[in-house]
Protein backbone atom coordinates (compact mmCIF):
# COMPACT_ATOMS: atom_id res chain seq x y z
CA UNK A 1 0.00 0.00 0.00
CA UNK A 2 1.24 3.60 -0.94
CA UNK A 3 -0.04 5.98 1.06
CA UNK A 4 0.85 9.72 1.80
CA UNK A 5 3.74 10.92 3.58
CA UNK A 6 2.27 12.92 6.43
CA UNK A 7 1.11 10.55 9.70
CA UNK A 8 -1.97 11.71 9.57
CA UNK A 9 -2.73 11.16 6.24
CA UNK A 10 -1.09 7.96 6.43
CA UNK A 11 -2.88 7.35 9.37
CA UNK A 12 -6.16 7.66 7.98
CA UNK A 13 -5.36 5.88 4.90
CA UNK A 14 -4.47 2.88 7.10
CA UNK A 15 -7.79 2.94 8.92
CA UNK A 16 -9.85 2.95 5.85
CA UNK A 17 -8.13 0.16 4.49
CA UNK A 18 -8.85 -1.76 7.55
CA UNK A 19 -12.51 -1.00 7.61
CA UNK A 20 -12.93 -2.45 3.89
CA UNK A 21 -12.81 -5.56 5.33
CA UNK A 22 -15.58 -4.98 7.93
CA UNK A 23 -19.35 -4.82 7.02
CA UNK A 24 -20.60 -1.09 7.37
CA UNK A 25 -23.15 -2.26 9.30
CA UNK A 26 -21.26 -4.54 11.83
CA UNK A 27 -19.04 -1.48 11.87
CA UNK A 28 -21.03 0.97 12.99
CA UNK A 29 -22.93 -1.29 15.31
CA UNK A 30 -19.67 -2.09 17.15
CA UNK A 31 -19.05 1.70 17.35
CA UNK A 32 -22.32 2.31 19.19
CA UNK A 33 -22.08 -0.62 21.50
CA UNK A 34 -18.60 0.47 22.45
CA UNK A 35 -19.22 4.43 23.12
CA UNK A 36 -22.56 3.04 25.29
CA UNK A 37 -20.20 1.01 27.36
CA UNK A 38 -17.27 4.09 27.41
CA UNK A 39 -20.24 6.01 29.10
CA UNK A 40 -20.40 3.55 31.45
CA UNK A 41 -18.64 2.35 34.74
CA UNK A 42 -16.39 -0.79 33.26
CA UNK A 43 -13.87 -2.09 35.26
CA UNK A 44 -10.34 -1.57 33.80
CA UNK A 45 -9.57 -5.53 34.29
CA UNK A 46 -12.75 -6.14 31.51
CA UNK A 47 -11.56 -5.11 28.68
CA UNK A 48 -14.24 -3.46 26.20
CA UNK A 49 -12.46 -4.02 23.08
CA UNK A 50 -13.60 -7.88 22.63
CA UNK A 51 -12.07 -8.93 19.36
CA UNK A 52 -10.49 -7.66 16.25
CA UNK A 53 -13.94 -5.95 14.79
CA UNK A 54 -14.91 -4.38 17.85
CA UNK A 55 -10.94 -2.94 17.56
CA UNK A 56 -10.66 -2.31 13.90
CA UNK A 57 -14.35 -0.35 14.28
CA UNK A 58 -13.69 1.71 17.15
CA UNK A 59 -9.71 2.88 15.94
CA UNK A 60 -11.56 4.01 12.87
CA UNK A 61 -13.85 5.79 14.66
CA UNK A 62 -11.72 7.20 17.50
CA UNK A 63 -8.04 7.32 16.40
CA UNK A 64 -8.36 9.99 14.54
CA UNK A 65 -9.58 12.70 17.08
CA UNK A 66 -7.73 11.02 19.21
CA UNK A 67 -4.51 11.84 17.31
CA UNK A 68 -5.66 15.17 16.43
CA UNK A 69 -6.22 16.26 20.34
CA UNK A 70 -2.62 14.97 21.22
CA UNK A 71 -1.13 16.40 18.26
CA UNK A 72 -2.28 19.91 19.40
CA UNK A 73 -1.29 19.31 23.03
CA UNK A 74 2.14 18.15 21.65
CA UNK A 75 2.52 21.13 19.83
CA UNK A 76 1.97 23.49 22.55
CA UNK A 77 4.44 21.92 24.52
CA UNK A 78 7.04 21.53 21.76
CA UNK A 79 6.59 25.82 21.69
CA UNK A 80 7.27 25.78 25.19
CA UNK A 81 10.44 23.49 25.87
CA UNK A 82 13.95 24.24 25.25
CA UNK A 83 14.79 24.75 21.00
CA UNK A 84 16.14 21.41 19.70
CA UNK A 85 14.73 19.20 22.39
CA UNK A 86 13.58 16.55 21.10
CA UNK A 87 12.66 13.24 23.21
CA UNK A 88 14.89 10.22 23.51
CA UNK A 89 12.11 8.08 24.15
CA UNK A 90 8.57 7.65 24.80
CA UNK A 91 5.95 5.41 26.85
CA UNK A 92 2.19 5.94 25.71
CA UNK A 93 0.62 4.38 28.80
CA UNK A 94 -3.09 3.13 28.32
CA UNK A 95 -2.48 3.89 24.66
CA UNK A 96 -4.37 1.00 22.91
CA UNK A 97 -3.66 1.11 18.96
CA UNK A 98 -1.36 3.74 19.65
CA UNK A 99 -2.72 6.86 18.38
CA UNK A 100 -0.76 9.25 20.88
CA UNK A 101 2.42 7.42 19.47
CA UNK A 102 1.56 8.68 15.70
CA UNK A 103 1.43 12.33 16.93
CA UNK A 104 4.41 12.04 18.71
CA UNK A 105 6.45 11.10 14.99
CA UNK A 106 4.36 14.19 13.92
CA UNK A 107 5.09 16.21 16.34
CA UNK A 108 8.95 15.15 16.43
CA UNK A 109 10.82 13.46 13.57
CA UNK A 110 12.90 10.35 13.79
CA UNK A 111 12.79 6.95 15.43
CA UNK A 112 13.13 6.28 19.21
CA UNK A 113 12.45 3.72 21.73
CA UNK A 114 8.41 3.84 21.74
CA UNK A 115 6.60 1.50 24.36
CA UNK A 116 2.90 0.97 24.35
CA UNK A 117 1.21 -0.10 27.29
CA UNK A 118 -2.48 -0.96 27.77
CA UNK A 119 -4.52 -3.85 28.94
CA UNK A 120 -6.54 -4.80 25.66
CA UNK A 121 -4.51 -7.57 23.76
CA UNK A 122 -6.79 -6.59 20.37
CA UNK A 123 -6.20 -3.03 20.69
CA UNK A 124 -2.21 -4.03 21.14
CA UNK A 125 -2.68 -6.48 18.20
CA UNK A 126 -4.53 -3.38 16.17
CA UNK A 127 -1.95 -0.82 16.92
CA UNK A 128 1.09 -2.86 16.42
CA UNK A 129 -0.36 -3.43 12.94
CA UNK A 130 -1.71 -0.41 11.65
CA UNK A 131 2.28 0.89 12.92
CA UNK A 132 3.96 -1.28 10.15
CA UNK A 133 2.35 1.78 7.69
CA UNK A 134 4.46 4.16 9.97
CA UNK A 135 8.27 3.80 9.44
CA UNK A 136 9.07 5.63 12.90
CA UNK A 137 6.72 3.24 15.09
CA UNK A 138 7.90 -0.32 13.14
CA UNK A 139 10.53 -0.99 16.32
CA UNK A 140 8.14 0.01 19.16
CA UNK A 141 6.85 -2.33 22.01
CA UNK A 142 3.30 -3.30 22.37
CA UNK A 143 2.59 -4.64 26.11
CA UNK A 144 -0.07 -5.60 28.05
CA UNK A 145 -0.10 -4.33 31.55
CA UNK A 146 -2.86 -3.10 33.83
CA UNK A 147 -3.09 0.33 34.30
CA UNK A 148 -3.49 0.99 37.83
CA UNK A 149 -1.95 1.08 41.45
CA UNK A 150 0.28 -1.61 39.88
CA UNK A 151 1.62 -0.15 37.05
CA UNK A 152 5.29 0.44 36.36
CA UNK A 153 6.68 2.81 33.95
CA UNK A 154 10.70 2.49 32.45
CA UNK A 155 12.74 5.54 32.43
CA UNK A 156 11.67 7.67 29.90
CA UNK A 157 11.93 11.14 28.02
CA UNK A 158 8.25 11.63 27.59
CA UNK A 159 4.78 9.84 28.93
CA UNK A 160 1.27 10.54 27.00
CA UNK A 161 -1.77 9.50 28.75
CA UNK A 162 -4.62 10.28 26.42
CA UNK A 163 -7.89 9.55 27.47
CA UNK A 164 -7.42 7.13 29.55
CA UNK A 165 -7.82 8.69 33.29
CA UNK A 166 -11.92 8.18 32.76
CA UNK A 167 -11.38 4.91 33.25
CA UNK A 168 -9.76 5.24 36.23
CA UNK A 169 -11.35 5.08 40.04
CA UNK A 170 -9.37 8.10 41.46
CA UNK A 171 -6.60 6.20 43.41
CA UNK A 172 -5.64 4.21 40.39
CA UNK A 173 -5.44 7.76 38.58
CA UNK A 174 -2.73 9.15 41.63
CA UNK A 175 -0.93 5.79 40.84
CA UNK A 176 -0.38 6.43 37.40
CA UNK A 177 -0.11 10.13 37.33
CA UNK A 178 2.95 9.51 40.19
CA UNK A 179 4.47 7.02 37.85
CA UNK A 180 4.32 9.01 35.15
CA UNK A 181 5.81 11.42 37.26
CA UNK A 182 8.65 9.59 38.82
CA UNK A 183 9.39 7.67 35.22
CA UNK A 184 9.56 10.94 32.66
CA UNK A 185 11.23 14.12 32.17
CA UNK A 186 7.46 15.10 30.68
CA UNK A 187 4.31 14.26 31.01
CA UNK A 188 1.42 14.96 28.63
CA UNK A 189 -2.53 14.08 29.38
CA UNK A 190 -5.52 14.31 27.24
CA UNK A 191 -9.29 14.51 28.00
CA UNK A 192 -12.17 14.80 27.50
CA UNK A 193 -13.10 18.24 26.98
CA UNK A 194 -15.79 18.15 29.23
CA UNK A 195 -16.17 19.82 33.16
CA UNK A 196 -15.48 16.25 33.86
CA UNK A 197 -12.28 16.30 31.59
CA UNK A 198 -11.35 18.98 32.96
CA UNK A 199 -11.75 17.94 36.46
CA UNK A 200 -9.33 14.79 36.02
CA UNK A 201 -6.58 17.26 34.48
CA UNK A 202 -6.32 19.67 36.90
CA UNK A 203 -6.30 16.69 39.62
CA UNK A 204 -3.27 15.47 37.49
CA UNK A 205 -1.66 19.13 36.87
CA UNK A 206 -1.73 19.32 40.99
CA UNK A 207 -0.37 16.09 41.11
CA UNK A 208 2.43 16.88 38.32
CA UNK A 209 3.52 20.57 40.02
CA UNK A 210 3.52 18.64 43.74
CA UNK A 211 5.77 16.68 42.21
CA UNK A 212 8.67 18.91 41.07
CA UNK A 213 7.24 19.61 37.27
CA UNK A 214 6.28 22.73 35.62
CA UNK A 215 3.59 23.32 33.68
CA UNK A 216 4.69 24.27 30.24
CA UNK A 217 1.20 24.17 28.36
CA UNK A 218 -1.58 25.34 27.88
CA UNK A 219 -1.63 27.33 31.48
CA UNK A 220 1.05 30.08 30.84
CA UNK A 221 1.90 29.55 34.82
CA UNK A 222 2.37 26.71 37.51
CA UNK A 223 -0.13 28.46 40.13
CA UNK A 224 -3.66 26.94 40.75
CA UNK A 225 -6.17 27.54 37.96
CA UNK A 226 -8.12 30.85 38.52
CA UNK A 227 -11.34 28.82 37.61
CA UNK A 228 -13.99 28.86 40.65
CA UNK A 229 -14.64 24.81 40.38
CA UNK A 230 -17.83 24.78 39.20
CA UNK A 231 -18.13 27.72 37.22
CA UNK A 232 -16.81 26.64 33.67
CA UNK A 233 -13.85 24.41 32.73
CA UNK A 234 -10.62 24.58 30.33
CA UNK A 235 -11.32 23.12 27.09
CA UNK A 236 -9.97 23.76 23.53
CA UNK A 237 -10.83 22.10 20.00
CA UNK A 238 -9.02 20.45 16.80
CA UNK A 239 -10.60 19.67 14.10
CA UNK A 240 -10.74 16.44 12.53
CA UNK A 241 -11.45 14.80 8.51
CA UNK A 242 -14.76 13.03 9.24
CA UNK A 243 -14.69 9.60 7.58
CA UNK A 244 -17.67 7.61 6.30
CA UNK A 245 -18.30 5.64 9.52
CA UNK A 246 -18.47 8.93 11.60
CA UNK A 247 -20.86 9.93 9.09
CA UNK A 248 -22.79 6.83 9.33
CA UNK A 249 -22.67 6.58 13.14
CA UNK A 250 -23.38 10.24 14.00
CA UNK A 251 -25.37 10.94 10.71
CA UNK A 252 -24.69 14.62 8.95
CA UNK A 253 -22.79 15.76 5.89
CA UNK A 254 -20.08 17.49 7.57
CA UNK A 255 -16.87 16.77 6.09
CA UNK A 256 -15.18 17.35 9.68
CA UNK A 257 -15.97 17.42 13.47
CA UNK A 258 -14.05 19.77 16.06
CA UNK A 259 -12.74 17.14 19.47
CA UNK A 260 -13.06 18.92 22.49
CA UNK A 261 -10.59 18.11 24.61
CA UNK A 262 -8.42 19.06 27.91
CA UNK A 263 -4.83 18.76 28.36
CA UNK A 264 -1.75 19.62 30.85
CA UNK A 265 1.68 19.59 29.68
CA UNK A 266 4.10 19.16 32.12
CA UNK A 267 7.88 18.90 32.36
CA UNK A 268 11.21 18.45 34.72
CA UNK A 269 12.73 20.89 32.13
CA UNK A 270 13.64 24.70 31.55
CA UNK A 271 10.13 25.44 30.01
CA UNK A 272 8.80 28.79 28.75
CA UNK A 273 4.89 28.64 28.48
CA UNK A 274 2.97 31.28 26.84
CA UNK A 275 2.70 34.66 27.49
CA UNK A 276 -1.04 34.06 27.68
CA UNK A 277 -3.26 31.57 26.38
CA UNK A 278 -6.70 32.15 23.90
CA UNK A 279 -9.15 30.14 26.00
CA UNK A 280 -12.17 30.41 23.93
CA UNK A 281 -12.62 31.52 20.42
CA UNK A 282 -12.17 34.52 19.60
CA UNK A 283 -15.15 37.27 18.79
CA UNK A 284 -14.19 39.16 15.60
CA UNK A 285 -16.28 42.23 15.19
CA UNK A 286 -15.98 44.83 12.82
CA UNK A 287 -12.82 46.41 13.43
CA UNK A 288 -12.29 44.57 16.39
CA UNK A 289 -11.28 41.26 18.08
CA UNK A 290 -12.15 40.39 20.99
CA UNK A 291 -10.01 37.58 23.23
CA UNK A 292 -10.46 35.89 26.40
CA UNK A 293 -6.99 34.94 27.55
CA UNK A 294 -5.17 32.92 30.38
CA UNK A 295 -2.39 35.29 31.70
CA UNK A 296 0.80 34.70 33.31
CA UNK A 297 -0.46 36.57 36.42
CA UNK A 298 -2.90 33.49 36.56
CA UNK A 299 -5.95 35.60 35.65
CA UNK A 300 -8.77 35.12 33.27
CA UNK A 301 -8.77 38.41 31.24
CA UNK A 302 -10.60 39.46 28.25
CA UNK A 303 -9.14 42.06 26.18
CA UNK A 304 -10.18 44.01 22.85
CA UNK A 305 -7.86 44.21 19.89
CA UNK A 306 -8.77 46.71 17.02
CA UNK A 307 -7.02 48.77 14.21
CA UNK A 308 -5.42 50.82 15.76
CA UNK A 309 -3.14 48.04 17.15
CA UNK A 310 -1.98 48.17 13.79
CA UNK A 311 0.23 44.21 13.40
CA UNK A 312 -1.05 42.97 16.49
CA UNK A 313 -4.79 43.37 15.68
CA UNK A 314 -3.99 41.41 12.21
CA UNK A 315 -2.76 38.41 14.10
CA UNK A 316 -5.31 38.84 16.13
CA UNK A 317 -7.78 38.66 13.32
CA UNK A 318 -5.94 35.15 12.67
CA UNK A 319 -5.51 33.67 16.26
CA UNK A 320 -7.24 31.00 16.89
CA UNK A 321 -9.12 29.36 20.62
CA UNK A 322 -5.66 27.46 22.54
CA UNK A 323 -2.90 29.71 20.48
CA UNK A 324 -0.85 31.90 23.01
CA UNK A 325 -1.03 35.40 22.56
CA UNK A 326 0.74 37.61 21.85
CA UNK A 327 2.24 35.67 19.02
CA UNK A 328 5.88 35.10 18.87
CA UNK A 329 6.60 37.47 16.15
CA UNK A 330 4.63 40.23 17.49
CA UNK A 331 6.21 40.50 20.68
CA UNK A 332 8.16 43.67 21.60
Amino acid sequence: MNHPASPADRLRATLSDLLDGLPPKQAAGAVERLIASYRGATPTDAPILRDRADVVAYAAYRMPATFEAVRAALAAFADAVPEGWVPGSHVDVGGGTGAATWAVTDTWAGTRPVTVLDWAEPALALGREIATANPELREAVWQRSRIGAALTIESTDLVTVSYVLNELDEAARAALVDAAAAAAQAVVIVEPGTPAGYARVIEARDRLIAAGFRVAAPCPHSAACPIAPGTDWCHFSARVSRSSLHRQVKGGSLPYEDEKFSYVAATRLPAAPAPARVVRRPQIRKGQVILDLCEADEQLRRTTVTKRHGDLYKAARDADWGDEWPPPGSRA
